[in-house]
């Protein structure tokens, strides 16, 4: 019996020596490392326009979006904690897509594929050579600064409830391209070719047109707008920035003398506003509809410091 209690005093000290309890004096140090993030998007904005442009939302890689960065933090007094984290999450997708012409005889919108029998009344397809390339892709910039309220279990244990505030950015971008790039043709001209002050647009690219044929077509220029004549890729980027607010609670475990590993749960929260969207970063796009940005997040720091 004496034995027992011994094993059982031996062991007890063993215990409390490896966990001791919180110093109750007011401790000071901090920590910086890198972080990466999960966020589960509740939506994604922009999916129409990637449903649109044939994308599934899924293929994106955004359940869940993946942020890499950095996160530093420092003892601020008693148990309150300052921080920052800066981050970047980005996913994409692209496909391939083959390109038919077709002469609209039927004066209905879009191609429409003719009864049997009618074939020649109906829209008729013409083989192309080229495809068409498409990739779209999206990021995510978060830049903020951190406060928490720790709660010592510890001395290496603490649990922390806290918040992320600060500025998000959110990226859609789209690219379309037929053929391979040639860095000759980034000067030219989309509509036409420049002359003084003013772009030539030429009607008849093809040769052969009628005069009724050019007053045609210049009145559908006119009603429908130009149409692009001299570009094989176009890129179209559309944007938002936004408050950004992610509550969360964390624990924090220092396994080393100088290095630690924390993880976090919490919900991110973020709106970009309707009309607030912009096109290649400077062009408002006023019609534009709200977009929140929310979702479950786990992030997790492995951090040197005290």
């Amino acid at each position: 019996m004496k034995r027992i209690l011994l094993n059982i005093i031996i062991s007890a000290s063993f215990g409390f020596s490896q966990g001791d309890i919180y110093p109750t004096e007011t401790q000071y140090g901090g920590g910086i490392g890198f972080s990466t993030m999960y966020m589960v998007l509740d939506s994604v904005p922009g999916a129409t326009i990637l449903d649109s442009l044939g994308f599934s939302v899924n293929r994106m890689g955004t359940r869940p979006l993946v942020f890499y960065g950095g996160e530093g933090f420092a003892q601020m007094t008693g148990p309150w904690r300052l921080g920052g984290y800066a981050g970047i999450g980005a996913a994409q997708t692209s496909n391939v897509y083959n390109i038919h012409l077709y002469a609209n005889r039927d004066k209905k919108v879009g191609f429409q594929q003719p009864a049997l029998g009618n074939e020649s009344k109906g829209d008729t397809l013409y083989a192309y050579s080229d495809k068409l390339s498409v990739k779209a892709r999206i990021n995510f910039l978060m830049g903020a600064m951190t406060i928490e309220y720790v709660f010592p279990v510890y001395r290496d244990l603490e649990v922390m409830a806290g918040a992320l505030m600060g500025v998000g950015r959110y990226t859609l971008s789209v690219d379309q391209h037929i053929e391979t790039p040639q860095w000759s043709k980034f000067s030219t001209n989309m509509y036409g070719y420049l002359k003084g002050d003013s772009v030539l647009v030429e009607l008849d690219t093809l040769g052969g047109a009628t005069r009724a044929d050019l007053e045609d077509t210049a009145d559908r220029y006119r009603i429908n707008d130009l149409r692009p004549i001299n570009v094989n890729g176009t890129m179209t980027e559309l944007s938002g920035t936004f408050f950004n607010f992610q509550p969360y609670v964390a624990v924090k475990w220092q396994f080393l003398d100088r290095m630690g590993l924390r993880i976090s749960a919490g919900y991110n929260k973020g709106t970009i506003g309707a009309g607030k969207w912009k096109l290649n970063g400077h062009v408002p796009v006023n019609d534009s509809p709200e977009s929140a940005l929310g979702g479950f997040t786990i992030r997790t720091v492995v951090y040197f410091g005290l």
